[in-house]
């Protein structure tokens, strides 16, 4: 393993950027942990809890990139109690004690106060990306302290420059043709030192702030007149940004932005301002809208039609939180070009939608409601062949005994259009067996296919007969298969195909389904490579929790609620397994733990962690 020198061998890391091969490659020997400790500049923590930020930082001593995940992803359906944690603070402050020169943060599901974001507005010089997404905790307030504060202090630049604080303060917040006029005595090359300083600054600013999944409220309206007046900004969203926002900011940001690419806006930005922002960034890539309602023969919608005929380079398209349907040809110019379209949040009806898909026929990724009909995932089929990844959501517009919505022929048509579909989250009405045999022949590339019934425990509406042969079929097919969700009528049948087949299987998620206990061994034993896995209402009990403990060793996280699990048994898995977090939740009361070990728990949590028991739990969260 000692047959190139270090510099080849960290060239060679340099092209290597899988979490997953880094890990496998520090196992190596000796050397290569070595290496690639030094090496590694993104890192990335699948639970908070897991390890604490002192020994990641200690590993990893020259990171860049940290991206953190706080609660599981069964949280967006409530089933996680309110207040359970997932804090970054302590990370912030533990990087920003160690001076560690952190360049990006992505984080997921956690809580961010506007404290945290001041920290990290100071702490980090070369600071140029933050993505918050479906977190909560902060305000307005914290995102104006990242917009203003992401900038050199005047205190470094004064001890590089001879400039006196006033000059500096003048020039941190100038334009880049004022750049030329800075003058010191002391400057040996005078035309160098605006151009290093210039280079400096822009080094600075912030490159994205991307707020995802979350309402952000707060007192102050005008965080965006908070960025400097010269920004090297690439990315901006805060589509889920509440209230007014101050147009004259936004729209002066977006002129001095020269190398934005991305801008979602949220629902308060009109169509008339729209326009304007799209005439100062024709370059956009990608484009999220806000509110689209106008009448189609006024002079705002006819400037705004020939203004977007001009953005010639947008690819991605979103938001459209208020749309009135007769405005939508407006954009039918750009749909050519668009390779992905997010109408998840759009209230618009099936007629409109087919109309806007037909034009679509470089699409790759849809996100759209159950609105579409199958009348409108036949139009998606037949238009786009390119198609890889499809979400349909459940429209909160629609009853539930409403004949509308999509079914498994909707399922079929897709999967017979779009032969490189490999991603799928289906929320439907019915499915049956033969549906899924037929897009398991069709789609042998899944790589996530999750489905949602309804009514979790419906059988094959045709036959009556439960969903076992059609979601074996699908982990037969499709042998890369790595994220599963189930519903419907489902027997241990469909769990034997699993352990049997999904060989790649990382996550899984059980709703309702299942008839014993050997269901969860037979998943347990079979999938080796088993990450995740979520049950709820299923009738697995303390045989199946305790009889192949050691795979949670290999798991991140393990969640059951609504199952026949005791406290006994959870006791039970603690004491064999230190190395494990065991929680128990019981909604927002207070944990009685002398209560009875053969009570069942509502709710358990599972996860593996080097950092021991966690410090905050609230009263409500029982950790064994």
């Amino acid at each position: 393993m000692n047959c190139f020198p270090d510099e080849v061998m960290e060239h060679i890391f340099d092209y290597v950027t899988s979490q997953r091969d880094r890990n496998a490659m520090s196992l190596v020997c000796k050397n290569w942990h070595r290496l690639e400790r030094c090496n590694r500049k993104s890192v990335f923590i699948g639970n908070c809890y897991s390890i604490s930020p002192e020994r990641v930082i200690e590993r990893f001593p020259e990171l860049k990139s940290l991206a953190l995940k706080g609660k599981p992803h069964f949280a967006y359906f409530n089933l996680f109690p309110p207040g359970w944690g997932g804090f970054v603070y302590p990370w912030i402050e533990a990087l920003a004690k160690t001076k560690v020169d952190l360049e990006e943060l992505r984080l997921k599901r956690m809580v961010v106060t506007d404290e945290c974001l001041e920290l990290l507005s100071r702490s980090f010089m070369n600071f140029k990306c933050l993505v918050l997404v479906a977190c909560e905790g902060f305000t307005t307030i914290g995102l104006a302290a990242i917009a203003a504060n992401c900038s050199l202090p005047y205190s470094f630049l004064c001890e590089i420059f001879p400039l006196n604080t006033m000059d500096l303060h003048g020039m941190a917040y100038s334009r880049d043709d004022q750049c030329s006029e800075i003058y010191s005595s002391d400057m040996v090359c005078i035309g160098l030192w605006p151009l290093l300083l210039n280079s400096l600054i822009k080094c600075r600013f912030l490159n994205e702030l991307d707020l995802q999944e979350k309402e952000v409220d707060g007192p102050k309206g005008q965080w965006l007149s908070c960025f400097p007046d010269s920004t090297s900004l690439v990315s901006l969203n805060f589509a889920c940004l509440q209230g007014e926002i101050n147009l004259g900011a936004l729209e002066s940001l977006v002129a001095r932005s020269p190398n934005l690419k991305s801008l979602r806006l949220n629902c308060t930005v009109p169509l008339s301002a729209l326009q304007r922002i799209l005439r100062l960034a024709p370059q956009l890539v990608d484009l999220g809208i806000g509110s689209f309602i106008h009448d189609p023969n006024s002079e705002t919608y006819t400037k705004l039609k020939n203004t977007i005929i001009k953005c010639k380079s947008i690819t991605s398209l979103s938001g459209f939180f208020e749309v009135a349907p007769h405005s939508l040809s407006a954009i039918y110019p750009i749909c050519m070009n668009l390779t992905a379209l997010d109408l998840s949040y759009a209230r618009i009806q099936s007629r409109a939608l087919i109309k806007l898909l037909r034009y679509c026929g470089k699409l790759q990724r849809l996100w759209i409601t159950d609105c579409i009909g199958d009348t409108g995932l036949g139009v998606v089929a037949s238009t786009c062949k390119d198609l890889q990844e499809l979400r349909v959501f459940r429209s909160a517009f629609i009853d539930r005994n409403d004949p509308l919505g999509v079914s498994e022929k909707g399922l079929v048509e897709i999967s017979m259009g779009c032969p490189k579909l490999h991603s799928l989250l289906y929320f439907c009405q019915r499915m049956t067996n033969a549906a899924l045999i037929t897009v398991a022949k069709n789609c042998p590339n899944f790589i996530r296919f999750r489905l949602w019934i309804f009514d979790p425990v419906k059988p094959d509406p045709d036959t009556m007969q439960p969903l076992d042969e059609g979601f074996g079929a699908i982990v037969q097919s499709c042998r890369q298969l790595r994220g599963l969700s189930l519903s419907g009528r489902l027997t241990d049948r469909v769990f034997l195909y699993i352990g049997v087949y999904a060989e790649q299987l990382e996550m899984l998620s059980i709703a309702c389904a299942g008839e014993s206990d050997k269901a969860m061994l037979y998943v347990l034993n079979g999938c080796k490579k088993l990450r995740k896995l979520k049950i709820r209402n299923s009738p697995f009990g303390d045989m199946a929790l305790l009889m192949d403990i050691e795979k949670y060793e290999t798991m991140r996280s393990l969640w059951m609620s609504s199952c026949n699990v005791t406290i006994g048994a959870c006791k039970a898995l603690a004491e064999k397994m230190p190395r494990l977090n065991v929680e128990i939740f019981n909604e927002n009361e207070k944990v009685d733990c002398s209560v009875d070990d053969g009570k069942k728990v509502k709710k358990l949590y599972v996860y593996r962690t080097l950092a021991g028991r966690r410090k905050d739990a609230p009263e409500h969260v029982w950790s064994l």
